[in-house]
This record gives C-alpha cells, structure tokens and sequence, in this order.
C-alpha cells in the first residue's frame, strides 16, 4: 500500500527537502502542499492523504489550528507535527488537538520515514528528544475533562499496568518480558486500553496517563 502524504510548511525549500526525502522511497507519495494551515484543508480535501505532516509556526494559520481543522475536515487523516528544539511548548496544545505524532525538524531523514510509516499504520510517536519535557508539560497542567479522566476506573489492573509501561515508552515487546506476556497478549491488552478510553493512539494514551496522574515524571520505568 502506497502511503500518501501532505506537507505543510511556509518554507518552500523545507519542503522540497522532505519531499526529497519522502519520495525515495517504494511505498510512500507526496500528494500535496500548502503553506500554511488554513490552505493546508483544502490539500487535505482534495488529496485524501493518509498524513500531513505541519509545522508549527507559521503565517496566517498556524501549525495547531491547522491540525485541528484538518482533523475537523478528514478525521482519518494522521497529523505529525514537524517543530524545533526550542517550541516544546506547542507539544501539549497539538496532543490536545489529536495529532498522531511529534517529530523534531533535525531528525535523520529514516526517522522521518519511520514517523510517517508509524502514524500511517494507526500508530502514534513522540522524538524521544523531548518526550520528558512534554510528560512535564502534561503533569504540570492537568487539563483532562473528569468525564474522560473517569474512564480509567473502566480498565483492569492489568490494563492499567500496561498503560502505565506504555506511558513510560516501553514498547510492546518490552512489556512483554517485564509482565511475563506474549507480545500478542499485550497487543491486546493495548488495544482494549485505547478502545476503553476513547482514543485515536499510544501517544494519546500517554497524554491521558499523565494528566490524569496515573504516571507522573520521575516514576520508576
């Protein structure tokens, strides 16, 4: 399956770059471009793609208004928001706004690719360069409706133990051997956890176990 994305960025050469990048390999095609957010829509509406990868800042529309209208207009479609080392503070706001991912503008052109086959594949990531920022950024804040922080009574224990490793970035596999599961085993317990609480992927599950105070910083993994 081909993946198809949109690119959104005011910088034309940043573009063209990831562009570049995206169209080198088999299984990936770029199917638009906008310049901002609010142009970003109308992309997004024509070319049906599977994500749109936004930048953070830029003119008129930004990237966070952006993700939201797109998300408002295509729901399917998977957002990951390109920004730079210095604009952390974005990173609570865009999860808020249900994007699937985070991607630092510095990051090697295979993780960029990574990011877009991930989020493509219904799942979620955060550039671990900055993922503790934004877990304090979450806890500092908590900003979860009570109806949605309520939901957590609806898992097991077992469910909210894998919750809890997810929120800590162990990936299926780790899991796994910590709890002494099949890694299918907890494929489906991470499923049930994101059925239950009512969200698009890890990452806002994650967002979810943090504002919530189910996890908090300094936890031990």
């Amino acid at each position: 399956m081909t993946i198809r994305v949109v690119l959104v960025d005011d910088e034309a050469m940043v573009r063209v770059g990831l562009r570049m990048v995206l169209t080198a390999e088999p299984d990936v095609e770029v199917v638009g471009e906008a310049a901002d957010g609010a142009a970003a829509v109308d992309v997004v509406l024509a070319a049906e793609p599977d994500v749109v990868l936004m930048d953070v800042r830029m003119p008129h529309v930004d990237g966070l208004e952006g993700a939201r209208r797109v998300l408002a207009a295509r729901p399917q479609t998977k957002v990951v928001i390109l920004t730079t080392f210095d604009e952390d503070e974005h990173v609570a706001a865009a999860l808020r706004a249900g994007v699937s991912g985070f991607l630092l503008k510095v990051s090697p052109p295979e993780q960029l690719v990574a990011a877009v086959r991930t989020v493509a594949g219904g799942g979620g990531l955060l550039d671990p360069a900055v993922t503790l920022r934004v877990i304090e950024s979450f806890a500092a804040v908590p900003a979860t409706p009570r109806q949605r922080v309520r939901l957590l009574d609806e898992l097991t224990e077992r469910e909210r133990e894998v919750l809890r490793l997810v929120a800590r970035g162990l990936s299926n596999a780790e899991i796994a051997a910590r709890l002494y599961l099949g890694e299918a085993t907890v494929k489906t317990h991470v499923s049930r956890v994101l059925a239950n609480l009512g969200v698009r992927d890890r990452v806002q599950a994650v967002a979810l176990a943090y504002e919530s105070g189910l996890v908090r910083p300094g936890d031990p993994a």
